[in-house]
């Protein structure tokens, strides 16, 4: 029976199959490459998780001063939203330090590691992976808030769209999505151009007729508001600190472009530098100008979450007309948007930033492969996990999420503004002395604010950072820890030790049966290909009437194998094989090879039906000195297929792979080819061509040049190869004087998509001239 795609006569599992069907073909490393962003693309693009923070950042503020300050919390929220500007500010200029600095991917762990090593690194780390993590949440869960704002009856579903918009976002990410294009600009500049201009018009209609006010003391649905001497009892230090916490998570996303400096164009620093300035710039006037509207029009936040504040200022600024509708749902999609584009910025930091520490040997190494789409897939599955089990515990109420968040912002800007401050007085470069004094005050600013944020929040979930994140830590270094440890065992080679040959006197090999079949059989032959001084198949007796009958099978069948039988009455199969292998390796210059037949069965029911004895046993006998243990694979279930094709199951099986082969159809011919190209004899039209693939290809030779390389000064040869289906790019580092334009050329070599022109492109190919042009 053949399976699914059966290529050459090697057959693909079902799960593989599958795994194309949701993902699409598999993409070969020669097409992972770096796109260099531009100034306006990288704005857009890098800029959309601090952007959107606007759309909450004052509601977050209003729903701590309300219950306590009652109407004067629309007067508190201006200072307030002052000295949140003024922190930006010092965390921008620190910023601006950093990627000068630092232009490779990583920001405040590269940063970190750098100056403070990579075990203090893993504070920035953590901090990184919690912020990553809450902000998927935080996001999503806000956009879910800005389309209940505009469409009320989505308000009760709001938790199963927020998770069901995570695991989209992990399903498109996990088949390759790249946020490095113009279309992922659109909704940062959709976003910003219209809430910049909603506080112009809002702004102008103030100063001429005047904007309408609400009345949340009257108003049914919103968050409690006092009522009294707000000002004598709501601005006490903690309410005040309470709230500055809240409007801290404006903030979030201002390190984003410190993460991926290297995604920009030469020169990567000061470019990074500009685009940082112009979003920090942005984000100051929108955050500010939502406070003030806030002011001008009492808008509240209500106790469901929605409508937000700043969908009640577009409904103030525009009213109710056809016009103001539109802008109302102009509004309110760009808010949906950019928050859903900001949560998936993570899924692209999370995975590279997880994928650093990996490398560095502070995470699991499976964390570093890239999977079918060239993503690191698991880093991706591993936020989704984390995002919505944390949606599922909070809840999607933004209010519930932001002291989870911050925290981790927060250390994340003073480790950066830390490990400037040792970078400058290492270095001492010119002018270091202001910049330290920047990156050090952004440092103590960013330390004091933690701080507020685990006092002021710890009773609504900021208990929970202060836990898990010490804990993050230790996990990290303790993965360290043991990753060294075993690098120490594993690297104690000598040159001695790898020229020495093994030099046993005797070697002995014992088969472990427990009943005999083909399994045991193949054993036994590979045991005899071994050449051992002594060959016995042993079973440890725990059923003696089992024992018997193996024992008179054995004899049976004539086996020139001795069997030997151990009584095992405590049925410590581990410890009697222990004892036999010492016993048998007690002889000086005696080495023991163990062969254990391993049967594999059906995935599911081949776990539920069997154990997993040979892989216990050989892990024990593996401990042992001069003893190795070796398991010897029998693939059951294949010749179970073979055997009994029309069992119930199998014929299941067997139809369920027929569909799946009818639907990848004509793509199954293509894939070995693809994913391991194989160069060919037969010519193929050039329209065919697959990036990656060896192939072989003929053509007319249309055009010829010779350029130089900017950087070394090499002549290169380029050309144009052309057949009835299209047109080859060529290139060729050394000169030929065998080649000139009008040849009819067989080429072969290797295929890849040109970085500058996209173009498919055959470097410095094997040729053959078929035909001399017409006028030789």
């Amino acid at each position: 029976m053949t399976g699914p795609t059966n290529t050459g006569g090697l057959q693909e599992s079902v799960g593989y199959v599958l795994k194309r069907l949701m993902l699409g073909r598999p993409l070969i490393n020669e097409q992972l490459k770096n796109e260099r962003l531009s100034n306006p693309v990288a704005l857009g693009v890098l800029s959309s998780d601090s952007m959107s923070s606007t759309a909450y950042g004052s509601e977050e503020m209003l729903i701590e001063l309300l219950p306590a300050a009652g109407m004067a919390a629309f007067a508190l929220l201006l200072p307030i939203t002052g000295v949140i500007l003024v922190v930006l500010a010092l965390v921008a200029a620190s910023y601006r330090q950093v990627v000068m600095v630092y232009t490779r991917a990583g920001g405040s762990y590269v940063v970190a590691r750098d100056n403070f090593g990579p075990r203090v690194a893993q504070v920035a780390a953590a901090a990184l992976m919690i912020d990553y993590v809450v902000t998927v949440a935080v996001q999503c869960a806000a956009g879910t808030v800005a389309l209940a704002s505009a469409i009320p009856a989505l308000g009760p579903y709001s938790e199963p769209i927020t998770i069901g918009i995570v695991l989209l976002m992990c399903y498109v990410n996990l088949r390759g999505l790249r946020e490095a294009g113009r279309p992922f600009a659109v909704p940062a500049y959709l976003f910003v151009g219209l809430v910049l201009l909603l506080i112009v018009v809002g702004l102008a209609k103030q100063l001429t007729v005047g904007l309408p006010q609400f009345d949340p003391a009257h108003t049914p649905g919103v968050v409690s508001v006092q009522r009294g001497n707000g000002f004598v009892e709501g601005a006490t230090l903690f309410v005040l600190l309470r709230a500055f916490a809240n409007g801290g998570s404006s903030l979030t996303g201002v390190e984003a472009i410190s993460n991926t400096v290297s995604a920009f164009r030469k020169p990567e620093g000061r470019n990074a530098r500009k685009v940082l300035t112009v979003n920090a710039v942005l984000l100051g006037l929108m955050v500010g100008g939502v406070s003030l509207l806030a002011f001008l029009t009492h808008a509240a936040p209500y106790s469901s979450g929605y409508p937000s504040v700043l969908s009640q200022e577009t409904r103030a600024v525009y009213g109710h007309g056809v016009f103001g509708t539109i802008m109302f749902g102009l509004v309110q999609a760009a808010t949906a948007l950019i928050l859903y584009t900001g949560g998936n910025t993570s899924f692209n930091g999370f995975p590279f930033l997880a994928s650093f520490v990996a490398e560095d040997r502070f995470l699991p190494r499976q964390l570093t492969k890239r999977g079918h789409r060239l993503v690191f897939s698991n880093g991706i599955i591993i936020l989704t996990i984390m995002a919505v089990a944390l949606l599922l515990v909070v809840g999607v109420n933004v209010n519930n999420l932001v002291p989870f968040y911050a925290i981790g912002v927060f250390t994340g800007f003073a480790m950066a503004g830390y490990g400037m401050t040792k970078h400058w007085l290492r270095t001492k470069d010119r002018g270091w002395r202001y910049k330290l004094a920047i990156n050090l005050s952004a440092g103590i600013m960013s330390t004091i604010i933690v701080g507020i944020f685990a006092v002021a929040k710890f009773t609504e979930g900021a208990w929970l950072v202060v836990v898990v994140f010490p804990i993050l830590v230790f996990t990290l270094i303790r993965l360290n820890r043991e990753y060294r440890v075993e690098s120490a065992i594993l690297d104690r080679v000598r040159e001695g030790q790898i020229k020495r040959n093994t030099n046993y006197a005797r070697h002995r090999v014992f088969v472990f049966v427990s009943s005999l079949d083909l399994a045991v059989l193949e054993a036994l032959r590979y045991g005899r290909s071994l050449r051992p001084d002594e060959l016995k198949a042993v079973h440890f007796m725990v059923d003696e009437a089992h024992a018997n009958r193996l024992r008179e099978r054995w004899q049976n069948l004539d086996i020139s194998t001795t069997l030997k039988v151990v009584d095992c009455p405590d049925r410590r199969l581990n410890r009697a094989a222990q004892e036999l292998v010492v016993e048998a390796s007690r002889e000086p210059g005696t080495s023991v090879t163990v062969l254990l037949p391993r049967r594999t069965y059906a995935p599911l029911l081949g776990r539920l039906l069997h154990d997993r004895t040979a892989d216990r046993m050989a892990a024990v006998i593996s401990r042992l000195p001069q003893a190795a243990a070796t398991i010897v694979p029998y693939d059951v279930q294949s010749r179970v297929r073979a055997a009994f094709p029309d069992m119930p199951e199998e014929r299941i099986t067997h139809a369920f792979e027929q569909l799946l082969t009818r639907l990848v159809g004509e793509e199954a011919a293509t894939l070995e080819r693809h994913e391991h190209p194989k160069p060919s004899s037969e010519a193929m039209p050039i329209s065919a061509l697959i990036p990656g693939q060896l192939a072989t290809v003929e053509g007319r030779l249309n055009e010829l040049d010779v350029r130089r390389n900017g950087r070394r000064g090499r002549a290169i040869v380029t050309a144009e190869l052309a057949d009835d289906s299209g047109a080859l790019s060529v290139e060729f580092h050394q000169p030929h004087q065998d080649i000139e334009p009008g040849q009819r050329l067989r080429l072969s070599g290797r295929v890849r998509l040109d970085s500058d022109s996209h173009a498919v492109l055959m470097s410095d190919p094997d040729y053959q001239v078929l035909e001399q042009p017409a006028d030789t």
